[in-house]
């Protein structure tokens, strides 16, 4: 098993795809293994950990973080370099425990009123036409690289959210590319921002933007230094929010009066974690979908044929592309997990890529099958840490491929897709698809 564990953690694996297979064989071998951090040219990146890779022992870490804590060593592999870059990102929400972090949950939940959600949705749905409708019109060859134009519904929906203006969304983009994507080189220095159209909040950031080194590396994205840019922004918008509020959720936020509203430090952290994290899952989420049609085919004609069945679909589509490969929780004491010991202040990592195929819960889990009950995926974690905007990722997945399939009769591979270099986000940076117009 050794080789497995190493060709699932070597970010290298992913450029060519999830290694199903050697997940399968570590997910049946045992629940629980040990996984050297160790990169293919063998340097030891830190001391290794606890991988886990079965559907019920990764929600029963996730759903006790007093056990398994998202805060003593926070969510990634990689140690934090320094003790500050660890003080650093525990003030992000998804670097917390209860009760710190249902004090924010609970705050962004009473945000999300009814009809905030709703409004967002009828957007939602409209500007996913308008995308599918653009790349038609700018397709000169019936062609486009579908993940550059679905990019664009994730960015649109948490500039709505955020109450960024849209002349600014790709500022997002840009951001959790620099932060998801750090080793891979296109990623790491990527800059899609429109200067000219930008505002002067924008402008302001990009200023500050870090350039790459003589060596071509940038600075690491995951320290508060290393994204000086984002929070340069997050600062400026906080001010105007309260200056003159809006009716997007961060205004409600910023806006409370009954002493429960976010301090300016925690809306910028907010605003870090939706415009990174809350982007990262849908925009690689819908090109996975698109990816998993274009290989079942008939699946795009069962979906063609009854039009009910996509939301089961959208489930499908993120529990069989899995856009989130693993998280890390960290052992807050000795404890024991499928009869493997494990100390206090060990590495646990859930491995999502293992769970959302585990056959203990889904029938024939490599089958991509549009009319599987699939709603429990771990796709969108568990526990006191399950995705905030859940409701709003399946609104985007559904609405894109309704979109696609009132315009398009089918669809087909175009190229070769081009995966990103992660073994974090299973990613897919340039997805050319052609088609058949109805």
């Amino acid at each position: 098993m050794a080789a497995d564990t190493e060709l699932v953690y070597d970010p290298e694996t992913y450029v060519t795809g999830v290694p199903h297979a050697a997940l399968a064989r570590l997910r049946e071998a045992a629940a629980v293994s040990w996984v050297p951090e160790r990169s293919a040219d063998g340097v030891e990146h830190g001391p290794g950990y606890w991988a886990v890779w079965r559907h019920a022992e990764v929600k029963h870490v996730l759903k006790n973080p007093a056990l398994y804590s998202s805060e003593l060593g926070a969510t990634q592999i990689r140690d934090p370099a320094t003790p500050e870059d660890l003080a650093y990102v525990r003030k992000s929400m998804l670097n917390m425990d209860p009760p710190e972090h249902s004090r924010l949950r609970r705050i962004v939940n009473r945000s999300f009123t009814p009809r905030a959600v709703d409004r967002l949705r009828e957007r939602i749905v409209e500007r996913a036409g308008v995308i599918v409708d653009e790349m038609i019109a700018g397709s000169a060859d019936g062609t486009a690289d579908f993940a550059k134009a679905a990019a664009d519904l994730p960015v649109w929906t948490l500039a709505d959210v955020l109450g960024v203006p849209q002349t600014d969304r790709y500022l997002m983009f840009d951001w959790a590319s620099r932060v998801i994507g750090f080793q891979d080189p296109e990623y790491a220095t990527i800059s899609m921002t429109d200067a000219e159209a930008a505002t002067p909040m924008a402008k302001a950031a990009l200023a500050v933007r870090p350039r790459p080194r003589p060596d071509g590396t940038m600075p690491d994205p995951r320290t508060r230094d290393g994204i000086p840019d984002l929070y340069a922004y997050a600062h400026e918008l906080a001010a105007e929010k309260r200056r003159a509020p809006g009716d997007d959720i961060m205004s409600i936020m910023l806006s409370r009066v009954d002493g429960d509203g976010l301090s300016t430090d925690e809306f910028e952290n907010m605003f870090w974690l939706f415009a990174v994290a809350g982007n990262e899952t849908l925009r690689n989420g819908i090109p996975g979908g698109m990816y998993a049609l274009l290989h079942h085919p008939d699946q795009w004609h069962r979906l063609a044929a009854d039009r009910s069945l996509l939301p089961a679909a959208a489930d499908e589509m993120l529990r069989w592309w899995t856009p989130v490969i693993h998280f890390r929780r960290t052992a807050t004491q000795d404890t024991e997990l499928a009869g493997v010991r494990i100390a206090a202040g060990d590495k646990v990592v859930v491995y999502f890529a293992a769970a959302n195929r585990d056959p203990r819960v889904f029938a024939d889990p490599d089958t991509f099958d549009v009319t599987r009950a699939a709603a429990d995926h771990l796709s969108f974690g568990h526990g006191p840490h399950y995705c905030l905007g859940w409701m709003l990722g399946k609104a985007q997945l559904v609405a894109m491929f309704d979109a696609l399939l009132d315009r398009f009769r089918e669809v087909r591979p175009a190229g070769e897709p081009q995966r990103l270099r992660s073994n974090f986000q299973h990613g897919i940076k340039h997805l050319p698809i052609s088609w058949t117009l109805r």
